[in-house]
């Protein structure tokens, strides 16, 4: 956003002129984080699982100023081949609780029986197999809940999604249409949804070189403490 205001400039002997000066206003945003979006798009594989949301935003997003973070998520629960898998979100929840903006909201996983069809189903034998499916829930509706609240509230003039997820169009266009703001998407994913990208004011990738200048130092500290980037990470 910018102003023009009357300035003066001295071009000679006693000659002035008149130039506008322009003042430039950091855009209002809110940052809305989809973690297990952001989490399987572009940190499960990486050395960057300990990103700082706030970091990762002032490099993609300069021009805006943040004045809030929500990343929402779910509370993993133990597997037998992985049984630290809580502790490790839980320290990454830690850090992102170190963030005086930044607020966590939590769904639930759902797990109930599906059955699916093999891969390489043996000669002779079943095609399908009885599994586990546990599906995250609550995060796509608590994101596009909260950015619709902040919204009507006018509490920001951008909203930022990190996320590739298709199920958020009827909101985004809501913000837009309805209410007359900005949307961006930060797309963690390697193929973009194209369902999304012609309905967002502006679309971007997050790339490995942000999330590498993003990363929260090791230790951290907050009110309990000293603490560190879990070390299987």
């Amino acid at each position: 956003m910018q102003h023009h205001l009357p300035g003066r400039f001295d071009a000679g002997r006693g000659a002035i002129e008149r130039w506008p000066l322009l003042i430039f206003t950091a855009v209002r945003t809110h940052l809305y984080i989809d973690g297990f979006n952001l989490y399987y798009g572009c940190l499960k594989d990486s050395p960057f699982k300990w990103v700082n949301p706030a970091a990762m935003a002032a490099l993609l997003l300069p021009g805006h100023t943040i004045t809030a973070i929500h990343y929402f998520s779910a509370n993993v629960t133990a597997r037998p081949g992985d049984p630290d898998q809580p502790i490790r979100q839980q320290t990454y929840f830690r850090a992102l609780r170190t963030l005086p903006n930044l607020t966590i909201q939590l769904g639930y996983f759902k797990s109930h029986q599906v059955r699916m069809m093999l891969v390489a189903p043996p000669p002779g034998g079943p095609s399908t197999a009885l599994v586990w499916r546990t599906d995250e829930k609550g995060s796509d509706v608590n994101l596009a809940t909260q950015m619709l609240v902040d919204g009507f509230a006018n509490a920001y003039e951008c909203a930022v999604l990190v996320t590739n997820d298709s199920d958020l169009l009827g909101p985004i266009r809501a913000v837009r249409a309805q209410l007359g703001k900005k949307v961006g998407i930060l797309n963690p994913q390697q193929r973009p949804a194209r369902s999304l990208h012609g309905e967002v004011d502006f679309y971007k990738q997050i790339r490995a070189g942000v999330l590498g200048a993003s990363q929260f130092p090791s230790p951290l500290t907050d009110a309990t403490g000293p603490f560190h980037k879990p070390a299987t990470w």
